[in-house]
């Protein structure tokens, strides 16, 4: 850090307000009222550790306002993807000011800027006065006003490490000559996190090696024409989102705001002000870590009737809760225990003798927690490095694996006897990994298994769940960070084969080590929560089903997708053209901002037209679909919208995804990221393939059977969630129309229209099917009418009809919405707790969301338990029939197998059986599974 005695920190509120706030270390922080406080007590942590660690003489917290930006004009989307602030976030701000004032800190704003603005120009302002300047944020835009003596001063995470960037750093990370390139690479490239668009298909390699050979981003358009295949296509046709883009990325340091130096200067705290703000949020060690042990701060009681997470009273708790830890928020916390501190002994196993030994304890084992070190992420690419095993608390075993084959092989022969026994139970993190793995040697985990992960999913389906995490929120312990060995993520990154044996071995030992200790945590917490059903009868049996799924993988027709490419490529040319035609005027039909003039100014489709708070008109699809009886030219821009997103994402994409070795696609099933319990998927994500369109659902087209003497089997269930509400809502009417297997949205609508049901006409059939999904998210009377394009009156007329011929359903939701109010949960049929936090919110858009959830979380949530409960009695039913099909995909209701021609009828029955059978459901309401075949997925469909 240079040594300059004049020091200026500029501090970027909102970005340190959301790190602190979501630091899942400190989460949750409750006053004895239940008010969590992370956000105030991580950012007072921060702001007091500069102060006292960097001896700053002038200092300033710059915050975000409400009011839009120049940004939000120019592009509506911009920043549009980002979630809304949680309520205890938003709830943290008025405190968060209050305390930094109390610290005489000015805290600055100014309506139309962003903080980054506001930073930009004072830091500078200040340099010009000779001020070494520290902008402190974790936001790497902020490289561009990088220079001489203005750093980037970005916390840690850890060990109270940060990170200083000045011009070589801010280079060096980004892969560029000089800091005024960082709008460049951001212009060609863009930014998720701002949804700065940039160029489609360019990412940060790429941008960075165009501005090494054009210098700017100028300088790579005007040069487009040279720029050879596909490469060169891309940049010509998003010369206008990249022009775009840049200009977003680009700081304004120009703000009408001044550095007057006295303003700035630190200035003796208001202890006061302070104190009264750190007894209102019980910051007690806190509060004696700033003013000293002298001053007593206050110890509040514990209210009474409060309940912990499983709804138990609290009758144990001590009247005050020491703070969780001191120092940075984003260092160790005080108190927790390392590998540096604890005890422990971790063998490393690599001579035949030591190995012996290992083996022969090892057998004598019930319960063993095992793990792999590998080279890799991504289980059906990766190579095996080494192996870790643990049985007892603070011991662990290593064995390293050799990249020689043969001499990898002669291991896994000696350890295969041990990993293949059944009457192990093998404890693990992500155990489903582990599992591919082994499979992809040719070896398995025969036992039963216990997946701390799963475990601790089943107790809190929200948030993140890494076994360091766990680890440091269960057993106050902080395990190694593989960052430490490998680096960073980045190009720099390395892998676990060239880490040394000696540090391998304590961190990969480790591992084992706390999962085995995490497992005895979750086991009784399982019990004590009524989760040990979920846990052991829907989860974890899922596990080695998911894997066997993954390893198959699904084949793809590739010739058949850039087929398809060519096809849309032509499509949405024609598409654009028609569009300018009809428009009269060629624009930039990707620019939301300059479409909603044509249509809106130039056009006048509507005089009406929303504009959205910046000042654009708003032409989502919600609002061009209603626009479509007035123009043609809504097709043409529907077509192109929709045919550019399949090219991308799906015909261009998933040719990419073919993994060389096995020629298949292997997407990687999610089992703990869906509170619900469903499950995601990614590489790719199945769960978002088209199905609304006819061009969309061509894409199932690609997915095929393994060769021509099998062909794929599809089998879904039959609105299994409106069944499932029937079942939970015991709503007579409905239950009958299903045990009497009628058309579910004829029967309704005949009830809501008061007619016969050969009398519904398909208008009504169709209102009727929308009623009936949309009353199961909680839609209203104003959301059915803009759905179906009918009045708000009929709309409400309709809804009211619906509840007066199934009066248990609206009991059903109101009695929902009154047990989240009183539990913060509600649960599906096998017992998950799905909790909502905000359903006693005071924000009515807030709450009225929690609501929602609270109605459709029982209903989704039973039906994704049913299906997860069909997969593992198909996968059991599918070994024990000694047949070759093989179950490849799971999309929403629908289960997909790639079947010999020869096995069709018996698969069928097998599978048909086992999903009706998978789980009862109350008041006798008929499962009902359909199937069809066929050589493609959209053709088995």
């Amino acid at each position: 850090m240079p040594d300059n005695p004049k020091k200026l920190f500029l501090l970027d509120a909102m970005a340190l307000v959301y790190r602190a706030y979501y630091a899942l270390i400190r989460s949750p922080r409750l006053t004895s009222k239940g008010r969590n406080t992370n956000a105030q007590f991580g950012f007072t942590n921060t702001l007091f550790d500069l102060i006292q660690k960097e001896r700053p003489t002038h200092m300033a917290v710059v915050w975000d306002t409400h009011a839009p930006t120049e940004r939000h004009t120019d592009f509506t989307d911009y920043k549009a993807n980002r979630q809304e602030a949680p309520e205890d976030l938003l709830d943290a701000l008025p405190d968060i000011k209050r305390i930094v004032k109390g610290f005489n800190i000015p805290c600055l704003e100014l309506d139309g800027y962003e903080a980054d603005d506001i930073v930009g120009t004072l830091a500078l302002e200040a340099a010009e006065k000779d001020y070494t300047v520290y902008m402190v944020t974790p936001d790497k835009d902020y490289g561009q006003v990088v220079r001489e003596n203005v750093f980037i001063y970005k916390p840690g995470y850890k060990g109270g490490t940060f990170e200083i960037l000045g011009e070589k750093e801010v280079c060096e990370k980004w892969g560029i000559s000089r800091v005024a390139q960082v709008i460049d690479i951001l212009g060609l490239m863009g930014d998720a996190v701002d949804n700065i668009p940039g160029i489609a298909g360019i990412g940060e390699k790429t941008a960075a090696k165009l501005l090494a050979e054009y210098d700017t981003l100028e300088n790579v358009l005007d040069n487009a024409d040279k720029i050879k295949g596909a490469l060169g296509e891309k940049i010509r046709n998003g010369r206008e989102s990249a022009i775009m883009s840049k200009k977003l990325a680009t700081i304004i340091t120009n703000v009408p705001i001044e550095f007057h130096e006295e303003d700035f200067r630190l200035k003796e705290w208001n202890e006061p002000e302070l104190t009264e703000v750190f007894n209102e949020l019980e910051f007690r060690t806190l509060g004696k870590r700033i003013f000293g042990e002298a001053r007593p701060m206050g110890d509040p009681a514990i209210a009474s009737g409060q309940k912990d997470l499983f709804g138990n009273d609290v009758t144990t708790l001590p009247a005050t809760q020491p703070d969780p830890g001191q120092g940075d928020l984003f260092a160790s916390l005080e108190g927790f225990n390392t590998i540096e501190n604890t005890e422990h002994e971790y063998h490393l196993v690599n001579t035949p003798e030591a190995l012996q030994q290992f083996l022969t304890a090892a057998q004598q084992q019930n319960e063993i927690c095992f793990d792999t070190e590998t080279t890799g992420t991504d289980a059906m690419r990766a190579e095996l490095v080494g192996f870790s095993f643990s049985w007892k608390k603070g011991e662990g075993y290593y064995i390293p694996c050799s990249a020689d084959e043969q001499q990898l092989k002669d291991l896994l022969e000696q350890l295969r006897p041990l990993l293949e026994r059944e009457d192990v139970l093998w404890i693990g993190q992500n155990v489903k990994y582990d599992l591919l793995m082994l499979k992809n040697y040719g070896l398995g985990l025969r036992g039963r298994h216990f997946d701390t992960m799963l475990a601790h999913y089943s107790l809190e389906p929200e948030g993140k769940r890494g076994m360091d995490l766990l680890s440091m929120k269960y057993l106050q312990y902080q395990p190694v960070s593989i960052e430490t060995l490998i680096g960073k993520k980045g190009k720099g990154q390395g892998n676990m084969r060239d880490v040394d044996l000696p540090l391998i071995k304590e961190y990969a030992a480790e591992d084992a080590d706390i999962t085995w200790q995490l497992k005895g945590v979750f086991a009784p917490l399982l019990e004590q929560s009524g989760a040990t059903e979920l846990f052991e009868k829907v989860e974890n049996p899922l596990v080695p089903v998911l894997a066997d799924m993954e390893f198959e993988g699904v084949g793809i027709d590739v010739g058949f997708l850039e087929e398809y490419s060519k096809e849309l490529g032509r499509e949405i040319g024609e598409a654009e053209r028609k569009v300018y035609q009809l428009a009269g005027v060629e624009f930039n039909l990707a620019s939301p901002k300059q479409l909603g003039e044509v249509l809106f100014e130039k056009m006048k489709l509507d005089e009406k037209a929303k504009k959205t708070k910046t000042g654009q008109y708003a032409t989502g699809e919600d609002v061009l679909q209603k626009l479509r009886a007035r123009h043609e030219i809504v097709d043409s821009i529907l077509v192109f919208r929709e045919y550019s997103k399949l090219k991308s994402t799906y015909a261009d994409s998933l040719p990419l995804m073919v993994n060389p070795k096995t020629g298949r696609i292997h997407t990687s099933f999610n089992q703990s990221v869906v509170v619900t319990g469903r499950l995601s998927s990614n590489n790719p994500n199945l769960q978002n393939i088209p199905i609304r369109t006819d061009r969309g659902r061509e894409i199932r087209k690609a997915f095929i059977s393994c060769d021509e003497d099998h062909v794929l089997l599809s089998a879904d269930y039959s609105q299994i969630e409106l069944r499932v509400v029937a079942a939970i809502s015991g709503d007579t009417g409905m239950i009958q129309a299903f045990r009497d297997n009628k058309d579910i949205h004829r029967a309704t609508a005949a009830k809501v229209y008061g007619v016969t049901e050969e009398e519904v006409t398909f208008e009504q059939r169709r209102n009727a099917k929308a009623v009936n999904f949309g009353i199961i998210y909680g839609q209203s009377a104003f959301g059915l009418a803009d759905n179906l394009g009918i009045s708000r009156s009929e709309a409400k007329e309709i809804i009211e009809n619906y509840f007066k011929e199934y009066p248990s359903i609206k009991q059903y939701m109101d009695n929902s919405i009154a047990f989240a109010k009183q539990h913060g949960y509600v649960k599906t049929l096998m017992g998950r707790r799905i909790r909502l936090a905000d359903i006693n919110s005071s924000n009515q858009t807030v709450r009225g969301f929690a609501e929602r959830v609270a109605i459709n979380a029982p209903i989704q949530g039973s039906a994704a338990d049913m299906i997860k409960l069909a997969m593992i009695k198909i996968g059991r039913a599918l070994k024990d029939a000694g047949v070759k099909s093989r179950m490849i995909l799971q999309v929403h209701d629908e289960l997909v197998f790639d079947v010999p021609l020869q096995e069709i009828e018996q698969v069928k029955t097998i599978v048909l059986e086992n999903m009706q059978s998978a789980l009862a459901l109350p008041n006798d309401v008929p499962v009902v599974a359909e199937s069809g075949t066929g050589r493609n997925w959209l053709d088995a469909h």
